[in-house]
This record gives structure tokens, C-alpha cells and sequence, in this order.
């Protein structure tokens, strides 16, 4: 590979080069094409119906995804050999971004693609994938996955459904329960997760759905994305076919897990696609709305919410296709050591899943500042049916529940770091203990500041030291305990978060410079987002240290979190001036 290989959490240890990452401006002439394609179908197809999407009009949404799927966008990252386009880990990024838009119409596309069709692609043996694969990839049949059930939400593998082996050895005898079954209604092939007799580890199977035995409550009544299938699903004595058990015997649970890892990076890139979608909406809005005698565009508290929805989406995008390419060039690795494509990609996910579940909380927690300062700026008729924003504000709720709480994915975040370390794939505490040894020493004032963005990159690199002094801290002394230590990990999460986005802000700027593009409004955004960054990370560094820190240590990490989280002066309102003009000067979201 051209680029300096990485591993998923190295980022918190070891530095890396602008040109050494993926950024959207560097989307090529193919690549825009198929995110032309898919925002020309949203707006001929989706837009014009979504009234009678959500009120969930008999086979319209069907009818829509068999339409995507004739346009190919069912198939993007599907190998050619089983009637799909083959496209790269970016480009099926890039694909949901833009259907992202698409409010119930993208949950629904999202989980045909994602979890109703990976499974049997990245764990079906070749006759499976023969049979199953090329009708999910062009639309004609549709997929759901049926993992959760009323006692297991994220504790997912401890769900009751059970499957035994009938007699004849021929068909498994499959019973149980599973609800929040995103397509369940309409959708002919389903994954469904169960134990085999009395296996701790579920299994997976693949159904169809006019097997006897199948039966179905009504639709769920909910908050949002109301034209979406969602259904309970019951399972009374049904026959699966022995062939149908898709992996091996109890390899369901890393099943389901791996093909989440996918799921949380595409619910970052599908609620980027609507963020991005609101704030054009709440811009032209904005531009259109007059209040005393002028555009309310042109008022102070407007503008910083239409530049903060702005940095804030920027800096969710810069992460996710930095993240993408590592992604891909990780799989096109692997792949080159003789790995099967479908093995290199999950193990290509897998090197990032810490990454992953970064992407999912920041991009869906992005979707949820855009659209709730959307309501704000239509103000009144934010809060009315008859306007958009209304919609989205409902729709994007979901976000911070799916894919795996928002909750659970920051703790997993550092369940896996930790992990890595311990298993000494990760070198953290070495660098954990050259912070804590740095806190005893006279501060080094002495830096280079000859080379991009020096500053920057100093203040970056003080936020992995906060990381690395409390995460460090924090095993040494709650050692076991501290994986019961929820608000602590979640404290070591966000900081790790923030750190994440700035550093993939920092070089996307640099990168731009670089590559000649025109970055004023871009360095602009990183800056803000940067300053800001730091008092958080000083919040919920001392709040970490508060909880289990005393005396001198305690005193010692409290200087060293105010140490590692000062940054110069900036002019804050300014930055959001430049912003917000050039996004008033568009009309729509442009960065």
C-alpha cells in the first residue's frame, strides 16, 4: 500500500500525515455520479410520495426499494459475481450518505442493504450466496434481520428463541419471538438469530417468509420514521432447512456483532446525509423567513446556529471517510495476503470497530444538534406537520438507539482499546506512563511550529495525552472494577471522541491546502470545533479524575487535564461569521 498502514485505535499513539488520509474532496468523477444518482432518485422518487411513505401506503415502500435496486443502488458494494457492482467500502459510504436523506425511505433501504443482505454475503457458503444474494442485490427480494427480542435488547445474546434438530435430521424446529424487525412486513428473506438446544452462543439461520409457521403483530405505532415496516415477529414450530444455517453452530453471536461494526459506520454516513439536508433547509429558511423588516439570516443568534450545524457536520464527514479509506485500504490489504474479499472485509471492519462505534455516536449525535436547532430556527412552524423540519426532528431520534445505544457504543469504544492493549496489540501503556511521568516534569515549552498547522497539532496532541493519563490512571487503580465504572468509561469515550474528530478535522484542512482547494471556511470550521473541544475535554477529564482520584494524585492529573486541555484565544463568533455568510451566500449547505 502507498499510504502508512494503521490500526484501529492507533490514533490515540501515533501520529499521522494529511497524505496519508482519504478526504471528500477527493471524490472521483464515478463516485459523483452515483451520489448524483442516488439524490436525483430521492428527489423523483422519495420526495415527491413521502406523505403516503409515512402513512405507510400499501406496497409503496416495496415498490421504492425494487425501483433503487433496478437503478443498482441495492447492489453497491455486492461483488460483481453475484449481480452487484463491486464498488469500494467509500463508494457504498458515499451511496449512504446520500439516500441518508431519504427519512423512513433510508431506514428502510439502509437495512435492506446493510443487515438484511451482509450476512449471507460475508458468512454464506457459495450456494447460499447463489441463491440469496443476487435478488437481494437487485431488489427483487428484500431482507430484515430478526435479532432482538423483548428480554434482549443490547445484551443481544441472551435471547430465548431455540432451535432443535427434528429427528430426521433434515430441517431445525425453530421457535421464538423477535421485535423492533426493521422491513419485517414486507421482507421474503430473514436472518434470525437463535439458540440450538442449549448452546450459550446463538446460532443464525436464513428463512423465507412463506415458511409455516411465520406469523406477524400489525405494524408499530411510532415517534418516527413512521413509513417504516416495523413488526413483532413469531416463530411457531417452523422447518429451516439444515442448509439454512447460515455459519457455523453458535457463530451467531460474532455474526451479529461484525455486521453491526458495518451498520454503526453507514448510520454515521446516513446521518450525515440528512444533517447536511437540514441545515440547506434551515438555511433557506432562514434566507426566506423576515422578521422585523429583515431576513432573520441576518441576525447574530441565527447565524451561529446555522454555522455550529455546519462545523459540527464537517467535522462527522471528516471522520467518516478518513475512516472509510482506512477501512478499504485495510480489506485491499488483506486481500493482498491472499484473504477472501469478503473475509478481508469484515476483518478490515473489525480493525476498526472501536472507530465504528466513534463514527455511529458523533454522526447520529450531529443529526440530533442539526435538526433540533432546525425546529428552532422555523421556529413555530418548526413545530407544525405541514413544514419538513417537523419530520426530520422525529425521524432523527432513532439514531442514538439503533445500531446499538449511543450509550453502549461508548463504552464498547473503550472496551475494545483497553482490550487491545492488555492483549498487547496496542501499545497504550507505555505512552500511558510517559504522560503520567511527563506531570512530574517542568512543562516543555520548546515545540516545532515550522511545519502545517504546528499549533494545531499541539493542542491535538495534548487532547491524546488527557486520554492516555486518565485512561491509564483509571485501569492502574480500579483495575477490574473500572469495566463497571460506566461514567468513567463514558468520560474516557468522549474524550477520545473529541480527540478522534479534531485530529481527522486537522488533516482534512491541511490536506485541502495541500491539494490547492480553497479551505478559508474549512479551516475556519476546524478551528471552532477545535477551541470549543477543549473545554469539554477539560470537563469530562476533571469529572473522570474527581471519581476516583484523591490527594496528591488527584491534585497532580487535575493540573496535568488543565495542562493538556488549554489552548490559545480564538475568535469564536468571527470564525461562525465566515461560516455562516458563506452559507447564507449558497443557500444551501456547501462545504
Amino acid at each position: 500500500m502507498s499510504k502508512k498502514s494503521i490500526k484501529g485505535g492507533e490514533f490515540l499513539i501515533k501520529e499521522t500525515e494529511a497524505n496519508d488520509i482519504f478526504i471528500p474532496e477527493e471524490f472521483d468523477e464515478e463516485q459523483n455520479m452515483i451520489a448524483q444518482s442516488s439524490q436525483d432518485f430521492l428527489d423523483q422518487e422519495v420526495y415527491p410520495v413521502i406523505d403516503r411513505i409515512d402513512a405507510m401506503e400499501d406496497g409503496l415502500m416495496y415498490g421504492l426499494i425494487s425501483k433503487a435496486g433496478e437503478l443498482g443502488l441495492c447492489g453497491i458494494s455486492v461483488p460483481e459475481e453475484y449481480g452487484g457492482f463491486g464498488k469500494n467500502f467509500v463508494t457504498s459510504m458515499l451511496t449512504a450518505e446520500k439516500t441518508g436523506a431519504g427519512y423512513s425511505f433510508a431506514v428502510a433501504l439502509s437495512a435492506h442493504t446493510g443487515i438484511g443482505t451482509l450476512p449471507i454475503l460475508y458468512y454464506g457458503n457459495e450456494e447460499q450466496k447463489q441463491k440469496y444474494i443476487p435478488k437481494l442485490a437487485s431488489g427483487e427480494w428484500k431482507g430484515c434481520y430478526c435479532l432482538t427480542e423483548p428480554g434482549s435488547g443490547s445484551d443481544a445474546n441472551s435471547g430465548k428463541s431455540k432451535a432443535t434438530l427434528a429427528e430426521d435430521g433434515k430441517n431445525y424446529i425453530l421457535n421464538g419471538q423477535k421485535m423492533w424487525i426493521t422491513n419485517g412486513g414486507f421482507a421474503e428473506v430473514l436472518t434470525v438469530f437463535a439458540k440450538i438446544d442449549d448452546d450459550e452462543d446463538l446460532s443464525a439461520f436464513i428463512l423465507e417468509k412463506d415458511y409455516a409457521g411465520i406469523t406477524m403483530n400489525p405494524e408499530e405505532k411510532k415517534m418516527g420514521i413512521k413509513g417504516s415496516s416495523t413488526r413483532q415477529i413469531f416463530f411457531n414450530d417452523v422447518k429451516v432447512p439444515v442448509e439454512n444455517l447460515l455459519g457455523e453452530r453458535g457463530e451467531g453471536f460474532k455474526i451479529a456483532l461484525n455486521i453491526l461494526n458495518i451498520g454503526r459506520a453507514k448510520l454515521a454516513g446516513a446521518a450525515l446525509g440528512a444533517s447536511k439536508a437540514a441545515i440547506s433547509r434551515s438555511i433557506n429558511f432562514a434566507n426566506n423567513r423576515e422578521q422585523f423588516g429583515r431576513s432573520i439570516s441576518k441576525y447574530g443568534a441565527i447565524r451561529y446556529k446555522l454555522a455550529e450545524q455546519a462545523i459540527r457536520c464537517f467535522a462527522t464527514e471528516s471522520a467518516l471517510y478518513r475512516l472509510s479509506q482506512n477501512i478499504e485500504d485495510t480489506i485491499k490489504q488483506h486481500e493482498g495476503e491472499g484473504m477472501e474479499k469478503q473475509q478481508a472485509t469484515l476483518a478490515g471492519l473489525r480493525e476498526f470497530a472501536a472507530e465504528c462505534a466513534i463514527l455511529k455516536v458523533h454522526g447520529s449525535e450531529t443529526l440530533d444538534y442539526v435538526v433540533d436547532e432546525g425546529v428552532q430556527i422555523y421556529g413555530g412552524m418548526g413545530y407544525s406537520a405541514e413544514a419538513d423540519m417537523e419530520r426530520a426532528y422525529r425521524d432523527a431520534r432513532i439514531n442514538r438507539i439503533f445500531e446499538g445505544t449511543n450509550e453502549i457504543n461508548r463504552m464498547l469504544t473503550v472496551d475494545i482499546i483497553l482490550k487491545r492493549a492488555l492483549q498487547g496489540e496496542l501499545d497504550l501503556l507505555g505512552p500511558a506512563q510517559k504522560v503520567a511521568d511527563e506531570l512530574m516534569e517542568i512543562p516543555d515549552f520548546d515545540f516545532d511550529d515550522s511545519s502545517e498547522y504546528a499549533t494545531e497539532k499541539r493542542f491535538l496532541s495534548n487532547f491524546k495525552k488527557a486520554v492516555l493519563l486518565i485512561a491509564g490512571a483509571a485501569a492502574q487503580k480500579l483495575t477490574t472494577s473500572l469495566a463497571k465504572e460506566q461514567e468513567i468509561l463514558m468520560n474516557i469515550a468522549d474524550i477520545s471522541m473529541e480527540t478522534y474528530i479534531v485530529e481527522s478535522m486537522i488533516l482534512r484542512v491541511e490536506k485541502m491546502k495541500l491539494l490547492g482547494k480553497d479551505y478559508k471556511h474549512a479551516e475556519a470550521m476546524m478551528k471552532a470545533y477545535l477551541y470549543d473541544s477543549a473545554d469539554r475535554i477539560s470537563k469530562w477529564g476533571k469529572d473522570a479524575i474527581n471519581s476516583f482520584a484523591e490527594g496528591d494524585e488527584q491534585r497532580a492529573m487535575l493540573m496535568g487535564i488543565k495542562r493538556f486541555s488549554k489552548v490559545d484565544p480564538f475568535n469564536v463568533k468571527e470564525a461562525r461569521q465566515i461560516i455562516a455568510e458563506k452559507l447564507i451566500e449558497k443557500n444551501e449547505y456547501c462545504f
